[in-house]
């Protein structure tokens, strides 16, 4: 197909958002209040539930009260959320674990696009979708930045989306999975300040603009389970009806000239380091994947970024690292599950919004110096009898 000339911009790879002021804290510890994703009401008042990790509502309880993590070793600027975590495998229960402000809501860039890989695999054990299945870059289904060459089979489009952060490989198997089988490996979960539904063309789309549905609808953000589906298509078929450079035109005026914090807030995809930490376990370690699946994961997401950023990789303490970044205006994500040599399970989620840069891919460095400190902490903390499971209050 033809391929449009688009302007080189940085933030291309990156999915951007707004996100909630962070929590306050209290010395020592992280004081976790339950906010809500911007534009979004929570529930009511929570009560417990059979589960003792979730609400009558299913949703997930706020963390536990953990020490907070160590500050960061290098300046970070702007509004961070850290969760850094040992966790059992059998319960998937964090035994040790720091954090900094994680259940405030942030902008989970990049790093959402392991959501829909894990939504096609289920597709894919489904026998809804063949792996051997192959497609077409066109006018409705290609986003902003490069793209993979037509008859990419369903394999080499989810390297693509991990490996390079290809926006319109996502959107292929983000739509081919299905919007609602996305969201649903929130849903399932019952992270309910979870948002994983919009393809990235679309809420590029609706950030410039372009979309009658999201400017005409007053009930998008607040939309949950089957209005939240349908909304969500309408925006995505509004989506589909603009050429790749066209959006990319609208989205540097509105980069440029408006750019607006309420509105970026709305649209994108997002979630809380307690939550989004709380996915990635799940996610490696009962997934409910076939053994062939489950090792297409496993291989596909040790391509992400992270575990060469790792301290314990370079002293020959890990064994597998899966992980997932993303970058934006202001942004930057990280996250990652790490078994070590001697049996141990972890996870990182890191956000950043608000950075005095732009640009913010420089910051990697601190960021993972950051995420080595706090894993340093949960690796060298004694051990505990039971895991953590008492929520904050």
């Amino acid at each position: 197909m033809r391929r449009f000339p688009l302007r080189a911009t940085w933030w291309l790879p990156a999915l951007l958002l707004g996100c909630a002021q962070p929590a306050p804290q209290r010395e020592g510890h992280v004081t976790l209040q339950r906010q809500a994703a911007p534009g979004q009401a929570l529930p009511g008042p929570a009560q417990p539930a059979p589960d003792a990790l979730r609400d009558d509502r299913g949703c997930l309880l706020p963390a536990p009260v953990v020490p907070k993590a160590p500050p960061p070793p290098h300046h970070l600027s702007g509004q961070l959320g850290l969760w850094v975590a040992e966790i059992d495998p059998v319960t998937l229960r964090p035994v040790r674990a720091v954090a900094t402000n994680p259940d405030s809501v942030f902008p989970l860039a990049s790093t959402y696009k392991q959501a829909v890989l894990w939504a096609l695999l289920r597709e894919v054990d489904a026998g809804r979708m063949q792996p051997g299945e192959r497609f077409t870059v066109t006018r409705q289904n290609q986003s902003l930045g490069s793209y993979p060459f037509d008859g990419s089979d369903v394999r080499a489009l989810s390297e693509r989306m991990i490996h390079n952060s290809d926006n319109t490989a996502t959107d292929i198997l983000h739509r081919r999975a299905g919007l609602g089988a996305v969201q649903d490996v929130a849903d399932r979960l019952g992270l309910c300040r979870t948002r994983l539904i919009l393809p990235t063309k679309a809420w590029w789309v609706a950030q410039s603009g372009l979309s009658a549905t999201f400017n005409g609808s007053g009930r998008w953000t607040g939309a949950r389970g089957e209005e939240q589906r349908r909304i969500a298509a309408l925006i995505d078929r509004d989506a589909q009806k603009y050429r790749a450079d066209y959006v990319q035109r609208k989205l540097n005026d509105y980069f440029d000239h408006r750019r607006d914090d309420a509105l970026d807030a709305q649209v994108y995809n997002l979630s809380t380091p307690y939550e989004f930490g709380t996915l990635v376990a799940q996610e490696f370690l009962r997934p409910d994947l076939s053994e062939a699946s489950r090792r297409w994961q496993r291989e596909v997401m040790a391509t992400g970024f992270g575990k060469s950023a790792l301290t314990i990789t370079h002293q020959g303490r890990v064994r597998y690292v899966g992980a997932k970044g993303g970058n934006g205006w202001q942004l930057l994500t990280y996250s990652g599950y790490v078994e070590t040599t001697d049996g141990r399970h972890l996870v990182y989620v890191f956000m950043q919004r608000g950075a005095d840069q732009s640009y913010t891919m420089p910051n990697t460095r601190r960021a993972f110096a950051w995420i080595n400190a706090a894993l340093k902490v949960v690796l060298d903390a004694p051990a505990r009898t039971t895991a953590l499971g008492a929520p904050a209050r």
